[in-house]
C-alpha cells in the first residue's frame, strides 16, 4: 500500500467530528446576521439598508442572549473539545450580547448634530477638524483624502457608511468565542475576529478624519504586534504540553518535570497579548490615542465589551490551563495590576480631555478588575465577572452622554468647555456624574459593589497589599472624577459654550439603559452577584 493509500485508509477509519449546534446557537445567530448584513450591503437598495440593519442587528443580539439563556446550567466541550459551553462563558456571552445592544443602538444615532445649527454649516478643513455637516458619527467615504472635495461633497450628499453594523456585528460574534475557547488555536482566532472589524471602526469618524485615521494605524500595528506574542506563546505551550487544548495543558503541567521554561515563557507571551486588549500597563499606550479618535459610539464599544471578551479568555487560560502555575504568574500579575492602577488613576488626573480622562479611567479599572484574577479562588471569579457587568454598562453610558455636548465641530471633548454643564442641563449632567460616581466606587452605585466584591476577594486569596494599592489608587481617582463634577455644576459656562443635544430615542435608551443597571446594581446587587457566583461553579 502506498504512503497516500495509507493516509486514506487511516482518515476513513477516523470518525466524522460532532458539532453540537444548539450549544454553539449563539454565536451561530451573530455570524449569521453578520454575514446576512453583508447581503444587505451588497443587494439592497442604499435607502433601505439602514432600517434592515438595524432591525437584523438588534433582532440577531437579542435571539442570541435568549439562546444563552436557555443554555444555562450546561457544562460541555464541543467542536471536538475546542469550544467550552459553561457557567462562566454563558455569562460573559450574555453580558457581551446585554452591552452590545445598546452600543447598536448608539451606532445607529443619526440625529445629534440635528441640534447644532452652526454644524450644517461649511467650515475650512484643516488637519484637526476636516469634515462638516451631516448627522452621522461616520464617514460617508473613508478612502477619500481627510478635509477633500470629494470627501465633503459626499458628506453633503450621502447618509454615511451603513457597513459598521456587520462589521460590528463580526466583532460580537468574536468576543463570544473569545472566552469560550477551550484551545489555544480556537482562541487566536477568535482574537483576530473580534480585532480586525475594530481595526476599521476606528477609522471611520465623520470629522477629525487624520486623528481618526491615525488611530486605526496605531491600534492596528500594536494589535498585530500583540498578536505575534500572543500566537509565538501558543508555540511555546504546544512545545512544552504537546497540545493546544487547555485542559490538557493544566494535565501536562500537573504531571511535567521541574524544567518547565517553555511553559513559563508561553505564560509570558500569551499574557502580553491579553493585557494589551485589556489595556494594563505597560501595554496600554493605544488606549487614550484610539479611544479619542475613534468615533465615539465605537469607543463605547471597545471599551465596554472587548475589556469583557479579553478578560474572559485570560480568566480561562490562568484558571483552567495554567493553576499549576500560579505561584509563577501570580508575582507577575501583583506588579502589573498595581502598575495598572497607579498609572491609571495618575495619569487621568493630568487630562484636559473627556475621552481621554475616561480612557485612562478604563486603564485604572483594568487594574482593578486584574485584582480579582489574582486572587485565583472563586470569588476572585464571580467577582470579576460581576465587574465586568457592572462597568459595560457604566462605560457605555458614560461615553453615550459624550455625543450630546457638540458646537460646530462636532463633539467637544475640552474639559474646559464642559464648564456649567450642569447648570445649563442639569439632566445631563446628573447623569454623566453617575456614571462619574460609580467609577470612582461610590456607595449606591454598581462601582462600590463591584470594587468591594473583587478586594473582599483578593483579600481571601491573600493579596491584601495589593487591596491596599487598589484602595489608595481608587482615592486618587476620585479626585478627578469628583473634579470634573465640580466643574460642570460650579463653574460658570463659557459665553461660546457648546450645544447640549436633545437625543434621538437611541442614544437615549442606551444612556437609560447605562443609568437602570448602574442604580440597580448598585443598591439591589444580590442577584447577580449571586447568578455570577452560580456560573463560578462549573468552571474547572
Amino acid at each position: 500500500m502506498s504512503p497516500s493509500e495509507l493516509v486514506l485508509a487511516q482518515s476513513a477509519m477516523l470518525p466524522a467530528p460532532d458539532i453540537e449546534y444548539s450549544r454553539l446557537a449563539p454565536m451561530l445567530i451573530v455570524f449569521g446576521v453578520a454575514v446576512a448584513g453583508v447581503l444587505v450591503e451588497a443587494f439592497l437598495p442604499r435607502r433601505v439598508r439602514y432600517s434592515s440593519h438595524l432591525v437584523l442587528g438588534l433582532g440577531g443580539l437579542t435571539a442570541a442572549f435568549v439562546a444563552v439563556v436557555l443554555l444555562a446550567g450546561t457544562r460541555a466541550s464541543v467542536v471536538v473539545g475546542a469550544v467550552a459551553v459553561d457557567g462562566p462563558t454563558l455569562f460573559l456571552q450574555g453580558t457581551i450580547l446585554l452591552i452590545s445592544i445598546p452600543a447598536i443602538l448608539l451606532i445607529a444615532e443619526r440625529g445629534v448634530d440635528s441640534g447644532v445649527a452652526a454644524a450644517t454649516a461649511e467650515v475650512t478643513a484643516t488637519a484637526g477638524a476636516e469634515s462638516e455637516g451631516g448627522t452621522d458619527a461616520f464617514t460617508p467615504q473613508a478612502f477619500a483624502v481627510p478635509g477633500s472635495v470629494a470627501e465633503r461633497e459626499a458628506t453633503r450628499s450621502a447618509p454615511g457608511h451603513t457597513e459598521v453594523f456587520p462589521l460590528t456585528l463580526f466583532a460580537v460574534g468574536g468576543m463570544l468565542l473569545f472566552p469560550a475557547s477551550n484551545d489555544l488555536l480556537t482562541m487566536f482566532v477568535a482574537l483576530e475576529v473580534l480585532s480586525l472589524p475594530l481595526y476599521l471602526l476606528c477609522g471611520l469618524a465623520r470629522r477629525r478624519r487624520l486623528l481618526s485615521q491615525e488611530a486605526a494605524l496605531k491600534y492596528f500595528l500594536l494589535g498585530a504586534f500583540s498578536s505575534a506574542f500572543f500566537l509565538f506563546g501558543v508555540a511555546l505551550l504546544y512545545g512544552y504540553a504537546g497540545t493546544v487544548e487547555l485542559p490538557r495543558i493544566a494535565d501536562a503541567l500537573a504531571r511535567g518535570t521541574d524544567d518547565k521554561a517553555l511553559a513559563l515563557i508561553g505564560t509570558a507571551l500569551l499574557s502580553v497579548g491579553l493585557l494589551f486588549k485589556i489595556g494594563a500597563v505597560p501595554f496600554h499606550s493605544w488606549i487614550p490615542d484610539v479611544y479619542q479618535g475613534a468615533p465615539t459610539p465605537i469607543t463605547a464599544f471597545m471599551a465596554a465589551a472587548t475589556k469583557v471578551a479579553a478578560v474572559g479568555a485570560m480568566l480561562r487560560i490562568f484558571y483552567v490551563a495554567l493553576p499549576d502555575l500560579r505561584a509563577d504568574w501570580r508575582p507577575v500579575m501583583w506588579g502589573v495590576a498595581i502598575l495598572t492602577m497607579v498609572v491609571g488613576a495618575v495619569l487621568a488626573v493630568t487630562q484636559s480631555d473627556v475621552k481621554r480622562m475616561l480612557a485612562y479611567s478604563s486603564v485604572a479599572h483594568a487594574g482593578f478588575i486584574l485584582t480579582g484574577l489574582i486572587a485565583a479562588n472563586r470569588a476572585g471569579l464571580s467577582s470579576t465577572m460581576f465587574y465586568l457587568l457592572a462597568y459595560g454598562f457604566s462605560t457605555l453610558g458614560a461615553f453615550a452622554v459624550v455625543t450630546l455636548v457638540r458646537d460646530s465641530r462636532g463633539e467637544a471633548t475640552d474639559l474646559s468647555r464642559w464648564a456649567g454643564l450642569g447648570r445649563r442641563s442639569p439632566l445631563v449632567g446628573g447623569v454623566f456624574a453617575l456614571f462619574l460616581l460609580a467609577f470612582a466606587g461610590i456607595p449606591l452605585t454598581s462601582g462600590f459593589v463591584s470594587k468591594f466584591a473583587v478586594f473582599q476577594a483578593a483579600v481571601e486569596g491573600g493579596a491584601a497589599p495589593l487591596v491596599l494599592v487598589g484602595v489608595v489608587s481608587s482615592a486618587i481617582a476620585a479626585f478627578f472624577y469628583v473634579r470634573v463634577i465640580v466643574l460642570m455644576f460650579f463653574s460658570e459656562p463659557q459665553s461660546d459654550a457648546p450645544t447640549i443635544v436633545v437625543p434621538s430615542m437611541f442614544t437615549a435608551a442606551a444612556i437609560a439603559v447605562g443609568v437602570v443597571v448602574t442604580v440597580v446594581l448598585g443598591i439591589l446587587p444580590q442577584g447577580a452577584l449571586d447568578l455570577a457566583d452560580q456560573a463560578a461553579v462549573f468552571f474547572r
